[in-house]
């Protein structure tokens, strides 16, 4: 049985990140500062780290690599906790090392995703098997096994490439850790990345939202965007986790609504600001700082 109703996702999230905002206590939008940015961002298409991403073999096996990425980008919240490759976040290092796995012995099959256990996972990540982050991997993967049945991810995408809304409702509908209830980032990102890793152009990737995480309110906040209460503000610089939900919904919800504002006055679309901003956080003036941290399966 879906798990929503009638409307699409990225009108969904669009609607609930509003009436978040509106009802908002602790967090809230500078509006000047957000008239502020840039009016004309210096944006940059996305592309394959041609590196730390699996991107130029088969078709078949990048977009079993997709899928299998897609599937375990999550877990900021524990990233500090990873061995770290060189250089690299805690994205980048499950990203290179999934890469490395996918160059040295090819893809899982789906019946093999059924089958995969946290160590297995751990010891292709590079991490250790007994973090609580493996075990959630492995849970995963072992979902998108079973989602995919007797299919490839290739087959997948053949079949709802051709629709950003269908690919990332079919996602919702079938793997539990997709259901971030009201903000859907990850099933919106999977769509985008079809066409990041030249596999597909769905229609209706303009209508999507930002992604929703906790690098692009950060991000935000850096700006004077968005500006926490007191109480918050120590709470988050001072490194201290904040529960699933709560005001670490209304922060993401926060950053969805004002780059929806900010998508409307530029004319850029929501997924191209989201890398915009993404990208920006990646500067040690803004990675000096910390970001807010939630133990969470959506990202």
């Amino acid at each position: 049985m879906p798990v929503r109703g009638r409307t699409s996702i990225p009108a969904e999230a669009r609607r609930h990140a509003a009436e978040v905002v509106a009802g908002a206590r602790r967090v809230r939008i500078d509006r000047e500062a957000l008239d502020a940015m840039d009016a004309a961002p210096a944006l940059e298409t996305p592309t394959p780290d041609p590196v730390r991403h699996f991107h130029d073999g088969d078709r078949a096996d990048v977009a079993d690599y997709v899928l299998a990425l897609n599937a375990i980008n999550f877990g900021s919240g524990w990233f500090p906790t990873l061995h770290k490759r060189r250089d690299s976040s805690g994205y980048w290092t499950v990203a290179w090392a999934l890469a490395d796995r996918f160059r040295d012995r090819g893809p899982w099959t789906a019946a093999q995703l059924r089958t995969l256990t946290a160590a297995e996972v751990g010891e292709t990540l590079g991490q250790p098997t007994g973090h609580h982050l493996m075990a959630l991997y492995a849970e995963a993967l072992r979902s998108l096994g079973g989602w995919l049945g007797r299919r490839r991810a290739i087959d997948v995408v053949e079949a709802l490439g051709g629709s950003a809304e269908r690919l990332s409702a079919e996602v919702v509908d079938g793997m539990p850790f997709y259901r971030d209830h009201g903000l859907w980032k990850r099933a919106q990102i999977l769509a985008a990345d079809l066409e990041t890793f030249g596999l597909a152009e769905p229609a209706g990737l303009d209508d999507l939202t930002m992604f929703a995480d906790n690098l692009v309110p950060h991000v935000l906040r850096h700006a004077g965007v968005l500006v926490y209460d007191d109480e918050l503000a120590r709470t988050i610089d001072a490194g201290e986790l904040l529960p699933l939900g709560g005001v670490e919904h209304e922060i993401r919800c926060s950053a969805l609504h004002a780059v929806e504002l900010l998508a409307g006055r530029t004319g850029v679309a929501p997924r191209h600001l989201d890398a915009w901003l993404w990208h920006a956080g990646q500067r040690p003036e803004v990675k000096a700082h910390p970001r807010h941290r939630t133990r969470t399966v959506f990202y």
